[in-house]
């Protein structure tokens, strides 16, 4: 029997009575799926509905073998074993007990046919670069990629028919990234994958595009998807154009049809009060105009209406990916300028990055493992954590964009919270240079605490771009973590227009590319300058 996993008439609504899905019918086979989707359109939702951890409101989930789910948060209990972690701790001690003689029959049981469990525990741990952790250890403190991965590796090693991936390069480094896409592209059996990382969505075999509580099928991986998408939307965008022209010429034709009824309606009148006819004459032709004017004037109102409905589903069929387009010609920074000094700086956790000198308008990336102290040199930099030695001098305005994105005061509006940032701008000048991060009219009124994820990145974003002055240097620590595709598009062409030095740490390659970065900066115990070659083949 072949692995699956079908949705039929799925409905689910959160407790306050909010809907996210209602009859929804979908069907995943064998094979890599991808769920892509806004944030929060619900792919989440979705995915712990299929592992069991939520219940529907109505319909049903059917699933053709067993599920393993990799929820986004992985959180692990330190006090474990490493192989307790796995879930093979009781296999193993079997193995060991009748390796040493003890040939009780529950520990055959127990044991199974799972002869070579170590071993597969093993060349599982290495292939997803956890080989230094000792199955006998206790866990202890684990990075938050660390987690990821042996959440995976315990998932992976239960052999599971359908693997559900919820944001798993989230917390992930470049180099823990292509062990997970390696173990992706080798996996046989069914896989839905959520992600923002375009480079793990182009080892699926086909895209599930979430929108409004349906799915769209797409054959291929993500880059195929996109193209689809393109020739979609350029063909929505015209029928958008035929349907609003074919709207103004029933407008037209209905006003126009109107005009010809007042005249004729004035004619008549003025024959009735000359009286030139009999007057039952007169009244029977009277009725009769009216009559027809009637029927004229509800085809024509049919007809507008017919248009109007056309128009609305044209302009439905056509996604809102507004793009940021930001004007900042005080953010400029004159080719040789001295933006940024690093001199023999050593940072708390014992990392160095003495020796950078940061000139003119350049685009460095930052990257290293999790826990190299990408995010503690940023936080340097930004004077938020003093150095153990040496320092770290900016020569132009800084603006710093945390991963925990906590700039905005949740109390706050939108505008007030950008107002903070530049008390000298007046009212009209905040809303107008916020309309171009998106947020036009009472949408620059709502209150940070009510923003989904995107809005309040962007609003972040606003907020540190929009300052005053100007900022000449933008850091940003993680900045794609948790955003969706359309989010992402969105950064990347905000920073098109940004015209000063920036520094981006993260480990997301695609965006990074995307953005035309100058230098690539890796840190590992030292800061040092690589090439690009470096950065594709990390070892």
């Amino acid at each position: 029997m072949h692995s699956s996993v079908t949705c039929t008439s799925l409905s689910f609504a959160w407790s306050d009575g909010t809907s996210v899905f209602e009859d929804l019918d979908a069907a995943f086979g064998p094979g890599r799926t991808g769920l892509v989707g806004v944030n929060g359109s619900g792919k989440s939702t979705l995915l712990k509905l299929i592992a069991g951890r939520l219940a529907p409101a109505d319909g049903a989930v059917r699933v053709a073998g067993e599920v393993g789910h990799l929820p986004q948060n992985v959180t692990l209990d330190t006090a474990l074993r490493v192989d307790e972690t796995l879930g093979i701790a009781a296999r193993r001690a079997a193995l060991h007990a009748i390796e040493a003689g003890d040939a009780a029959e529950e520990h055959f049981e127990t044991l199974g046919d799972d002869w070579d469990v170590e071993e597969r525990a093993l060349a599982t741990l290495g292939e997803l670069g956890l080989g230094h952790l000792d199955l006998d250890r206790t866990i202890g403190e684990v990075s938050g990629g660390e987690s990821v991965l042996l959440r995976l590796a315990a998932l992976l090693l239960g052999r599971p028919d359908v693997l559900l991936l919820d944001e798993p390069t989230n917390n992930l480094d470049l180099y823990a990234r292509k062990r997970l896409y390696s173990a992706v592209a080798s996996w046989s059996g069914v896989m839905i994958v959520v992600s923002h990382d375009r480079e793990l969505l182009d080892l699926v075999d086909q895209i599930a595009d979430l929108r409004s509580g349906e799915i769209t099928w797409y054959g291929g991986n993500y880059s195929a998807y996109e193209e689809a998408l393109t020739t979609e939307q350029d063909a929505a965008t015209r029928m958008v154009r035929v349907a609003e022209a074919d709207f103004r010429k029933q407008k037209r034709e209905l006003s126009d049809a109107q005009v010809k009824l007042a005249r004729r309606k004035k004619y008549g009148q003025k024959m009735f009060e000359q009286k030139r006819e009999p007057k039952i004459v007169m009244g029977a032709r009277r009725r009769s105009a009216q009559e027809s004017a009637g029927k004229h004037r509800i085809l024509h109102e049919e007809r507008l209406a017919e248009a109007k409905e056309r128009l609305d589903e044209a302009v439905e069929a056509v996604r809102d990916d507004d793009e940021i387009r930001v004007d900042l010609p005080y953010t400029a920074v004159p080719p040789g300028r001295q933006v940024l000094t690093l001199m023999d700086l050593e940072l708390a956790y014992g990392a160095r990055a003495g020796g950078l000198d940061l000139r003119g308008p350049e685009r460095i990336a930052l990257i290293g493992r999790n826990g190299a102290g990408k995010t503690t040199l940023l936080r340097t930099v930004a004077g938020e954590l003093e150095p153990v030695s040496g320092e770290a001098v900016t020569h132009v305005p800084l603006r710093f964009l945390p991963q925990r994105l906590d700039v905005l005061d949740g109390e706050l509006t939108v505008a007030e919270n950008v107002a903070r940032f530049a008390p000298g701008a007046t009212n009209n000048r905040v809303r107008a240079r916020l309309a171009r991060f998106l947020f036009r009219g009472a949408r620059a009124d709502q209150k940070a605490a009510t923003l989904s994820g995107g809005e309040r990145f962007r609003a972040t974003l606003a907020a540190l771009m929009l300052a005053e002055p100007a900022p000449q240097l933008l850091m940003l620590d993680e900045p794609t973590n948790n955003l969706d595709m359309a989010s992402v598009r969105q950064l990347t062409s905000a920073l098109e227009s940004y015209e000063g030095a920036l520094i981006v740490a993260s480990h997301d390659l695609p965006f990074l590319e995307s953005i035309g970065i100058t230098r690539w900066l890796l840190l590992d115990g030292e800061l040092r300058t690589i090439t690009p070659e470096e950065v594709e083949h990390p070892a």
